[in-house]
């Protein structure tokens, strides 16, 4: 554990938190908010627009991640702003900073990333005991199982697969139209779908989520699209019908990319959508 009289964030930047626990904490992060919210739930005074969990969390709402009420935030007098420093914007972080308030920013890129920083912020930055929760998520991705192939199909190999390891189905992650986006290297969502044993076709793309055009994508011969309610609300009407003939899984987005309470339930319900695709115009493949 990180020395408590000398906080740094994730960034490795000192966060000066003071001699007592902070009372009051802003959450500019929707997963990090229920992470708050459900291990201490009346430490929140503020949150974005976008953080819909838990569902009946009443506090003051400040905008998205990317346009945050920054006078807004300032009137709340928070003794702490969370941030992730791929959600938020580092001028809006640095103009908190400059008006004395103290921020602590996470980066998370795989999910040993969001075990650790999810226990320091909670432990280090609020002061707060380990929640439970936290413990049972860790227990619940021990012992994952690996993705297999939908029925039917054989998985193959194919040059730019960079983990050879995993042997289900090669698979692309789309999480934008107009234009297409995809999961690439280095994400959280990336390194959960590898957990459950899917080759990813783009991981070993230089960017992290990159603009790829639907027939690159339909060239790339994927055995499986999975297809998240967010960031784009991807759903059986919308997505699936850019891959005729390949098996889809619609999966949640908050189980797929929230870092937080919902790690506990989300291999099975992650397992559950890839285990359970369907071919659009056709009958599921399982």
């Amino acid at each position: 554990m990180a020395d408590p009289t000398d906080p740094r964030d994730d960034l490795g930047l000192p966060v000066p938190l003071g001699p007592y626990p902070p009372r009051r904490v802003v959450s500019l992060v929707p997963s990090l908010t229920e992470a708050v919210a459900a291990t201490a739930p009346g430490l929140l005074v503020g949150a974005t627009n976008w953080c819909s969990h838990p569902a009946d969390l009443a506090v003051a709402r400040l905008g998205g991640t990317k346009n945050p009420d920054l006078p807004g935030v300032l009137a709340l007098a928070p003794d702490l702003v969370i941030a992730n420093g791929e959600e938020n914007r580092r001028p809006d972080l640095d103009a908190l900073r400059a008006a004395g308030v103290p921020v602590w920013v996470t980066d998370i890129r795989t999910l040993d990333d969001a075990f650790r920083s999810l226990d320091r912020l909670l432990t280090v930055a609020c002061r707060l005991p380990r929640p439970a929760w936290l413990d049972q998520a860790e227990a619940a991705w021990r012992d994952v199982q690996p993705a297999t192939a939908p029925r039917g199909v054989r998985p193959t190999a194919a040059p730019g697969d960079v983990r050879p390891e995993a042997d289900g189905p090669r698979a692309i992650v789309p999480i934008w139209r107009r234009p297409w986006m995809v999961l690439g290297r280095d994400t959280f969502a990336g390194d959960l779908l590898h957990r459950l044993g899917l080759r990813l076709v783009h991981a070993g793309h230089r960017e992290r989520y990159p603009a790829v055009p639907l027939p690159e994508l339909l060239a790339s011969r994927p055995e499986l699209v999975v297809l998240p309610d967010e960031p784009y609300r991807f759903t059986a009407e919308d997505g699936p019908e850019a891959f005729p003939g390949i098996p889809v899984a619609l999966v949640s987005g908050r189980h797929l990319t929230w870092y937080g309470p919902s790690l506990v339930a989300a291999p099975t319900v992650l397992r559950r959508a890839i285990d359970h695709p369907f071919v659009q115009g056709g009958e599921s493949t399982s």
